[in-house]
């Protein structure tokens, strides 16, 4: 981080302890002893669980800088910072590092579709720079100042995914990162438990605006209704299917092979989009991605190699094809908007449509009607079979109908799938984290 330990100290307002390594510069913010590495900073963080001051003097014997903790745990006299709290200190530390810095900053926030937009923008950048993104799911107020420290003098641009709970936490990541470019995806029904509402969730996320410099630029979805009202001081650029956006797509078509291909438009000039990924969202991806690629000085053809080169994270939409079903699976997260967006993206591919869903998780009080109105939607969008399981999945299946069937388990749901899946179905399977659909995913590719 170009920052020695000495310096470290002061910016954190804390206590240096011992005489050894005060010139040594600190390198990543590491939070597992386990993967501390020479020259890391770890950080001592007290969980419900784990408390990482026990872990200290496992960082130092590893060649950890430095550690930040609140108290010193007996035995260990050098390398310790100490301050009253480790999470304000980071984030002064990291403020001050990314000041440093004159980098180009992407700050990716969004109800859905965050980590599909951060993968998209850095395949497109990373066809002429040198980019830094943030790693898995490291988005929140441990993870930003995390892959804030990773920035190194050999990067050209940082893509940094923000995620948010609750009011307040934008304002933090974004002191800390202080994007130069935001990117705003969707605006829609997650964390309602700590944000109540749609008004809420937009004024979470928008907290980022001002912290952002008046030469910025945000980039955000079109056809969202709530960010189609953003104002804001920074240079505007909408992405969607409306005329009045800057950045269009046209021609769009989601092929059977899983692939999703489009023009996107944006003034006089117009690529091909061939993305190697399923849905109706991956085209909000590659226009957000088109829109700061225009922004960064970007070929077209740069742009154009660039989604051609993304690839699936994970269990976000991943299509595979067995000898009997065409499988969508898309078990990483789930909120109504989501789900309802993956509902569209299957009816766009040809056969009879089922679709494996459960809890939503972290709704608040309008959860179960929130559940209903999904089964609703399903079967008036023509799926044919919804099959459910989890307290709330119950909801899913009444709202289905005759159409819908609840199990009170995953294993019951997974021993009734050979009699109900018929050869030729696209099934998706979505629901959040928590309920763990990925065993009914992995059943339905050995079908």
């Amino acid at each position: 981080m170009n920052i020695t330990v000495t310096q470290a100290a002061r910016i954190c307002g804390g206590q240096l302890m011992g005489e050894k390594n005060h010139d040594t510069e600190i390198g990543r913010v590491v939070i597992d002893s386990r993967a501390v590495a020479p020259g890391d900073l770890f950080v001592a963080y007290k969980g419900e669980r784990v408390d990482g001051h026990d872990y200290i003097r496992t960082a130092l014997e590893k060649g950890a800088a430095c550690c930040l903790a609140e108290r010193l745990p007996e035995g260990v006299t050098d390398g310790v910072i100490l301050v009253g709290d480790v999470q304000a200190a980071l984030e002064r530390l990291c403020t001050a590092y990314r000041e440093s810095l004159s980098l180009p900053v992407v700050g990716i926030t969004g109800s859905v579709g965050k980590t599909t937009a951060k993968e998209m923008v850095w395949s497109v950048l990373s066809q002429k720079l040198n980019v830094l993104k943030t790693e898995g799911n490291l988005n929140n107020q441990i993870g930003v100042p995390m892959t804030l420290s990773r920035i190194t003098p050999d990067h050209q641009a940082a893509v940094v995914e923000m995620g948010i709970s609750g009011f307040g936490e934008m304002t933090e990541l974004a002191r800390m990162a202080r994007p130069t470019v935001a990117v705003f995806t969707v605006i829609g029904h997650a964390h309602l438990e700590f944000l109540h509402d749609l008004e809420g969730v937009f004024r979470a996320k928008t907290e980022m605006l001002a912290l952002m410099p008046e030469d910025g630029t945000v980039i955000v979805n079109g056809d969202d209704p709530w960010l189609r009202s953003i104002k804001c001081r920074q240079r505007l650029i909408r992405c969607g299917l409306n005329e009045d956006c800057q950045v269009r797509a046209e021609n769009i078509r989601l092929l059977p092979e899983g692939r999703t291909v489009c023009d996107i438009v944006y003034g006089e000039k117009r690529i091909h989009a061939d993305i190697p990924a399923h849905g109706r969202h991956m085209v909000y991806a590659a226009m957000e991605a088109a829109a700061v690629g225009f922004t960064l000085g970007l070929s077209q053809e740069e742009i154009e190699r660039g989604i051609a080169n993304y690839q699936v994270v994970g269990r976000r939409g991943a299509v595979t094809v067995t000898e009997k079903v065409t499988l969508v699976d898309d078990c990483y997260n789930a909120n109504p908007d989501s789900m309802r967006c993956a509902i569209d993206s299957l009816r766009d591919m040809p056969g009879r449509h089922v679709a494996i869903l459960s809890d939503m998780l972290e709704m608040g009080s309008g959860g179960e009607q929130m559940h209903y109105d999904l089964g609703r939607y399903a079967v008036d969008n023509g799926v044919a079979l919804v099959l459910c399981c989890g307290a709330l999945g119950q909801e899913i299946a009444k709202g289905a109908g005759s159409r819908g069937r609840w199990f009170e388990s995953r294993q019951a749901l997974a021993d009734a799938l050979p009699e109900l899946i018929e050869k030729g179905d696209i099934v998706l399977v979505k629901a959040s984290r928590g309920m763990h659909l990925e065993e009914i995913s992995e059943l339905l590719k050995t079908m």
